[in-house]
């Protein structure tokens, strides 16, 4: 062989390896994260999520690439918002707060892998044949949230301790809410208290429900854990405390906030569950054979600052069952 020959032989060698190597690499999976609110009220939980993944070993923009796609408060846009993470295409999809926007998943895809986290219960909402073996290609985990409503009303009446007219906030468009209802309104005939039912399908439909309960003489409100609420705790405790409203909701951060009162299951905890499980996913497990985790630990939360604001004095035995007083 040519010395020449050889040198060109060589520098084809040298060319072919690098175009190699890049096509063995394996391409960097997608996750779809499909959310009904905002990324400025959901920092702290993306950051649960993030943590989740972080603990099964995939780390965004190093091993696993994330596309983002916030409804903004519409919920009319999920299905939409939902073909365009298919299009893209993404690996798995994860849809966080919303059983609608889990629905909306589903409805786009048989074949993608989902993974949500919602409070309402997930075989009644149609997601999964059942908590042990959802079946499908849906798993993910359960806050309970929705249906601690009755939990909810019964530490408003401790607060209170004398009769009052309670009301609790609805959104008329959420799937669950008539089992929401029902529950709270047993609860408070079985505690021979009255009840308004108070409705906002849309943000600018909650000023005037508060409006309307000041106007119904309501003593304290209860907010239920709807995306449409949960998404704007700075709306919801400034409305509050405008009309001198004591008020429970289903959130830590709202306590923490300014709120009065807050019993929930921790949400960023259950961000960061959804983002373990994604990852287990993503390492090739089938979301029909990974049990719906379900939140086992609810949390009261007091902001004393914020009673006493209200000229509320906060019976000791309630006291002594919040997991953490705010001072």
């Amino acid at each position: 062989m040519r010395r020449r020959d050889f040198i060109t032989l060589l520098g084809g060698v040298a060319v072919a390896c690098p175009q190699a190597a890049r096509a063995q690499q394996p391409t960097m999976p997608v996750i779809g994260f499909l959310h009904p609110g905002s990324p400025e009220a959901n920092a702290k939980f993306v950051a649960g999520f993030r943590k989740g993944l972080g603990e099964s070993g995939y780390v965004e923009g190093r091993n696993v690439a994330i596309e983002f796609r916030w409804a903004h408060g519409d919920s009319g846009r999920l299905p939409e918002l939902a073909a365009d993470l298919i299009r893209r295409p993404v690996t798995v999809i994860v849809t966080l707060g919303s059983i609608a926007a889990a629905l909306a998943a589903k409805a786009a895809t048989t074949t993608i892998p989902i993974v949500f986290g919602a409070g309402a219960d997930p075989v009644q909402a149609g997601l999964v044949v059942s908590l042990n073996r959802p079946g499908g290609n849906v798993t993910g985990v359960s806050s309970m949230n929705s249906g601690l409503g009755a939990k909810q009303l019964g530490l408003l009446h401790q607060l209170l301790h004398r009769d009052a007219r309670f009301a609790v906030l609805v959104n008329p468009g959420n799937p669950q809410i008539q089992s929401v209802i029902t529950d709270v309104q047993v609860a408070a005939a079985a505690m021979g208290q009255q009840l308004e039912i108070l409705t906002a399908a849309t943000k600018h439909d909650i000023s005037p429900a508060f409006s309307d309960a000041v106007q119904k003489r309501t003593d304290a409100l209860l907010i239920s854990a709807d995306p449409l609420f949960t998404n704007r705790p700075v709306q919801l405790a400034t409305l509050a405390a405008r009309h001198a409203m004591p008020t429970v909701y289903a959130l830590r951060e709202f306590a923490e906030g300014g709120g009065l009162m807050s019993y929930g299951s921790n949400f960023t905890d259950l961000f960061r569950q959804a983002g373990t499980y994604t990852g287990r996913v993503l390492k090739g497990e089938k979301p029909a054979d990974l049990p719906i985790l379900q939140a086992t630990k609810f949390e009261l939360i007091v902001n004393l600052q914020t009673a006493e604001a209200l000229g509320l004095d906060v019976p000791p035995t309630l006291l002594a069952l919040a997991d953490e007083v705010i001072e």
